[in-house]
């Protein structure tokens, strides 16, 4: 027997799958580092941030993984983008999203300046900043505030929905990522940078899941 899919389920189905690229995106932007890192020569977790992974033979890899990631952020806005209805952060809370991910396509087209001995034949010192490296650090300076304002519109609609966890979630996420990034240990500053992101981009996607089931009841 022939059977038709409704108009309604299919729509459903499609912003439940945009909805689930926001979940994608912590472990491709995650999972690039690591393999990257794993595979290129020369490359010290403890010295070097990801985004020097985008420069050398093989960087094309570190920047198509930077623009998934963005693409799958702004599909994740487009989920929440049909999914919410009237009330707070119906329209910043997906326009938020999608800066995030426009913000990481940028650092990903926009290369930063090797450095720190990497790629092979880069000054151990400080890079020097071009036009493009500037580009690229406003491109994850626009993620992080994108994030940080985005935590507090989502605790704003949570709490409206009485979702008290999760408002109360969206408060603690801030200083925890902060207090990561800040802690003094040199060494470990670059993988820090890069779980700071993972749970930047999970807490995102974990959110925008929630945000797509129906309200709960008080």
């Amino acid at each position: 027997m022939t059977t038709f899919t409704t108009p309604s389920t299919a729509d459903g189905t499609r912003t439940d799958r945009l909805l689930t690229a926001g979940l994608l995106a912590g472990p491709v932007f995650g999972l690039t580092w690591l393999v990257q890192g794993l595979v290129r020569d020369g490359y010290d977790f403890t010295r070097h941030p990801v985004s020097l992974l985008a420069l050398g033979e093989g960087g094309w890899v570190q920047i198509a993984g930077f623009c998934v990631t963005g693409a799958l952020m702004i599909g994740c806005a487009a989920g929440l983008h049909r999914t919410m209805d009237d009330g707070p952060g119906a329209r910043w809370i997906p326009r938020l999203t999608a800066v995030i991910g426009a913000g990481l396509i940028a650092a990903g087209v926009f290369t930063t300046d090797p450095g720190a001995g990497f790629p092979a034949g880069a000054p151990q010192g400080a890079p020097v900043l071009s036009w493009h490296g500037v580009l690229h650090e406003a491109g994850h300076l626009v993620v992080v505030t994108a994030w940080i304002a985005l935590c507090f519109v989502l605790r704003t609609r949570f709490a409206r929905r009485a979702d008290r966890g999760w408002a109360r979630a969206c408060v603690a996420a801030v200083p925890i990522v902060i207090a990561l990034v800040a802690f003094p240990h040199l060494d470990s500053f670059p993988i820090r940078i890069v779980v700071a992101s993972v749970l930047q981009l999970g807490f995102v996607g974990l959110a925008a899941r929630r945000l797509g089931r129906p309200t709960p009841t008080r």
